[in-house]
């Protein structure tokens, strides 16, 4: 059986969830990765009305939709970041009170324990989202980086996030890291390095997204089965390398869409990742999770993109084999 196809609703946070939901049950979908932002979850309502909760259920319903996860990656990235002014416009005013980075931070990480405990209401065992990290400043190496320093920093980041995962753990969920640049994990060692930091404890995992991997020149089959245990949700996504001898890898600090970057985010099935490659090896490591469309494109309409991306994986998604294909072969 096909894996579902959901689409994470962040990227169309600027729509009513009810509207949203009504477009995506129209278009075919199985259901929404529900963010945490825009009026589409609200964490606090979540956990002091139940029939808030019971309302984002009936709106799924009615529309033919399921939830398996719901995403928090604005107050995730707030944790473990250095807290600075560009901070204040992806957290609420109350976890951003008077801008004090480790005030925030507090703020942020109670806030993330909260959000296991609204998914658990709602009937969610996955939460998706970001960490931020201690150590991304520090990714170029120059001025040189005391190494000691970096160690010191997974340190920070484990002493961080091991009292949310304990609440995690007490809720039945399990947090599902983004792998991405500007995170504490973004390529396989310092996946490696995560785990490794909080002691590979089960609730904290991976939500693998293959656009950050295609621009590293990753590749994110192989990534899929060495960390095979740890993903608990996967995202697609694409991203297109547009590098001509002017453009940068590296980005160049010009926003997403311009003509002078170096790769860009695109509608899935039209960049470079391997999809194909991709759902072989989920199917080769037995994941039947959600695959959620993460629809980032500023070149393309979304509400031709969002079901075209639909299309694409409905075609390119498949179940693995349950005989071998030479069986018919075999003497009885």
């Amino acid at each position: 059986m096909a894996r579902p196809v959901t689409l994470i609703s962040g990227q169309w946070a600027d729509l009513p969830f009810e509207t949203l939901a009504e477009k995506l049950g129209q278009w075919g979908f199985d259901g929404i990765e529900i963010a945490c932002w825009g009026d589409h979850f609200d964490v606090d309502q979540a956990l002091s009305d139940d029939a808030y909760v019971k309302n984002r259920r009936e709106i799924l319903e009615r529309n033919g939709l399921n939830v398996w996860a719901i995403a928090n990656h604005l107050l995730g990235q707030a944790v473990s970041d250095p807290i600075d002014a560009r901070h204040q416009a992806i957290v609420p005013p109350d976890v951003w009170g008077d801008g004090d980075p480790t005030g925030v931070q507090q703020r942020a990480a109670e806030k993330m324990k909260d959000t296991a405990r609204a998914a658990a209401k709602l009937g969610v065992t996955t939460v998706t989202g970001f960490t931020g990290s201690p150590v991304w400043h520090m990714l170029y190496s120059f001025p040189p980086n005391d190494f000691a320093e970096i160690e010191r920093g997974y340190e920070r980041f484990a002493e961080q996030w091991s009292p949310i995962i304990d609440v995690f753990d007490a809720e039945g969920v399990k947090f599902a890291l983004e792998v991405h640049p500007t995170e504490i994990a973004y390529d396989f060692v310092t996946t490696r390095k995560t785990l490794d930091a909080l002691d590979n404890r089960p609730g904290f995992g991976i939500n693998l997204d293959p656009s950050h991997f295609a621009h590293q020149f990753l590749d994110t089959a192989e990534f899929a089965i060495e960390f095979a245990d740890r993903i608990y949700h996967v995202h697609v996504k694409d991203s297109i390398k547009r590098l001509n001898g002017r453009r940068s890898i590296l980005g160049s600090h010009i926003n997403f869409g311009e003509l002078e970057r170096g790769w860009d985010f695109v509608s899935p099935g039209h960049g470079d990742v391997d999809f194909e490659d991709l759902f072989r090896a989920l199917n080769r490591i037995g994941y039947q999770g959600p695959l959620s469309i993460e629809w980032e494109d500023s070149g393309m309409d979304r509400d031709w993109g969002a079901p075209d991306a639909l299309a694409f994986v409905r075609r390119t998604d498949f179940s693995p084999s349950t005989v071998a294909f030479d069986a018919a072969f075999e003497r009885k």
